[in-house]
């Protein structure tokens, strides 16, 4: 008997689904609730578990994009729950009496999804960090829940025994149920009621180190983005996990290895090439999925350009009296508040007193209303592994430049090493964002909605200025002011510009406030 693997029905909005890979291969044998693949839609990336026990037949290979209710693959059942049934003989070794993992004390504990920010209200279990029916810690990472945002773990809540109520790759609301951890003591291992012999020992210990699962050298959903990204195969990367599996720690730790080769076979191989027919060269290509960050910004980026009506205006800042500034009292600076004197403390504060007096730009539209904030929450574009993120610094209108560059490092820190939290990335009032760093000399920088107006910074040029009737090499820079027109006049986006230009060439104001 043959049993039809179907693509169940993931959510109302979702018609289709894209294979990520197989996990188990074409005729090989599988139990019961044993994972076969993984699926990916536009949301979140999950697995398919055999219903039944028997031959796997691949219908669908990797790849390819198939519609809900589609048949995938089949299963041909035999009745068996093994691949290799065991039978016990009297030469075999005598299994100790099972252990319960943990004592219980009859108390459960139900885990639900928290609320994360005022405008999260459903998320996506990302992967388990542990299996069902795993011994957990107070405080144990469990899963990763995923946002259209960020990630982030779920911690347990008390010790005990996990049972899993929402699998990988469910989406759920706020307060939903995801598990549930029944109260107990670990519980402590117990002596085999036979011990084995030496090479009897040997025997099983070989046995127990060969053993692999399904889940050797499997990537989980969150370590496969990090590799796609990386460009490293699954391959190539040692797993940590439990029965090997490669977790999001072994992804972030993995380098990609460089192949190297004889420079004499290299220079053969080039010869024999035709010179008038062939190109010479390696010419490969790499097809990566999109990541579910980079699908958002596709998503939310085209939607501005839609949706707002959005212009630019530029000016030039002469940059001399910051650098001359930061070079008299950089190293004062940082000896006493442990942190760098950078030129974004300048235009972050430039920015906010701005806003301040214009307070259009600081504002955002809300169905048909205006909201108009009184504060300064500015979003700081940073180049993170898994794209471009913009993590919010805080009531910069009552920072210091000490404050701001310690917010800033710290920001970056957390977007290097992928730890920020919705909570970093929830809100933000204006956006300021730095192409300069990368060469970049002028560019329309797209705002970030909701929000009404960002500001771009480019790389610092000398060029020849005329001043009071004399040329003078000046280090100049670019600003680029990106608004949406539905709120923001020309006057109010031009006269902020030329506020922030103000402060910049003329720093003493910042200082003293004026």
């Amino acid at each position: 008997m043959s049993l039809e693997i179907k693509i169940p029905n993931v959510a109302e909005s979702i018609t289709e689904v894209t294979i990520a890979q197989w996990l188990k291969k074409d005729g090989e044998f599988v139990n019961r609730d044993e994972a076969l693949c993984e699926v990916e839609t536009d949301k979140a990336t999950q697995e398919l578990f055999s219903e039944e026990a028997g031959i796997l037949k691949i219908m669908t290979p990797a790849g390819e994009t198939v519609a809900v209710g589609a048949v995938i693959g089949k299963i041909e059942s035999n009745g068996q729950t093994s691949a290799q049934p065991t039978q016990i003989t009297q030469n075999e070794v005598l299994s100790p009496s099972p252990v319960p993992a943990a004592t219980p004390s009859g108390e459960v504990v139900e885990m639900v999804v928290t609320p994360i920010a005022e405008s999260i209200t459903e998320v996506v279990v990302g992967s388990w960090l542990v299996n069902e029916g795993d011994y957990v810690e107070l405080d144990q990472p469990l899963c990763e829940i995923e946002t259209d945002k960020a990630t982030q773990e779920m911690p347990s809540t008390a010790s005990g025994i996990i049972h899993i109520v929402a699998p990988a790759g469910s989406t759920l609301k706020i307060g939903d149920l995801i598990c549930k951890i029944a109260v107990g003591q670990k519980s402590a291992s117990t002596t085999p009621q036979s011990q084995p012999t030496a090479s009897q020992t040997t025997q099983v210990t070989t046995q127990s180190e060969n053993k692999e699962t399904y889940a050797t050298g499997t990537p989980s959903p969150a370590a496969t983005k990090i590799l796609a990204e990386k460009g490293i195969e699954a391959k190539e990367v040692q797993g940590s996990g439990k029965d090997g599996r490669i977790t999001k720690e072994d992804a972030l730790k993995a380098e990609k290895t460089v192949k190297t080769t004889d420079n004499s076979s290299q220079t053969a191989s080039k010869a024999t090439q035709s010179v008038d027919n062939q190109p010479i060269g390696e010419r490969g290509q790499r097809r990566v999925r999109m990541t579910q960050l980079r699908k958002t910004i596709s998503r939310r980026l085209v939607a501005v350009k839609n949706e707002t009506a959005m212009l630019t205006t530029f000016n030039e800042v002469n940059m001399k009296p910051i650098m001359d500034l930061r070079a008299k009292y950089k190293d004062e600076f940082k000896e006493k508040h442990g942190v760098g004197l950078g030129f974004m403390s300048f235009f972050a504060k430039a920015c906010a007193n701005a806003l301040l007096q214009i307070p259009e730009v600081n504002a955002m539209i809300d169905g048909t209303d205006i909201v108009y904030n009184d504060f300064v929450d500015i979003s700081v574009a940073v180049s993170a592994p898994k794209g471009l993120v913009v993590p919010v610094l805080r009531n910069v209108e009552n920072m210091n430049f000490a404050g701001i560059e310690k917010g800033i490092v710290d920001l970056a820190t957390k977007a290097k090493n992928n730890t920020l939290t919705i909570e970093d990335m929830t809100g933000g009032t204006f956006t300021i964002t730095n192409g300069g760093i990368f060469g970049s000399m002028m560019s329309t920088p797209i705002i970030n909605a909701p929000q009404s107006a960002i500001l771009g910074m480019h790389n610092i040029v000398e060029r020849p200025m005329a001043v009071n009737g004399e040329v003078k090499i000046l280090p100049m820079m670019y600003l680029a002011l990106s608004y949406d027109h539905r709120i923001i006049d020309g006057r109010e986006a031009v006269t902020f510009l030329v506020t922030v230009k103000k402060y910049l060439e003329n720093p003493e104001r910042l200082l003293l406030d004026l």
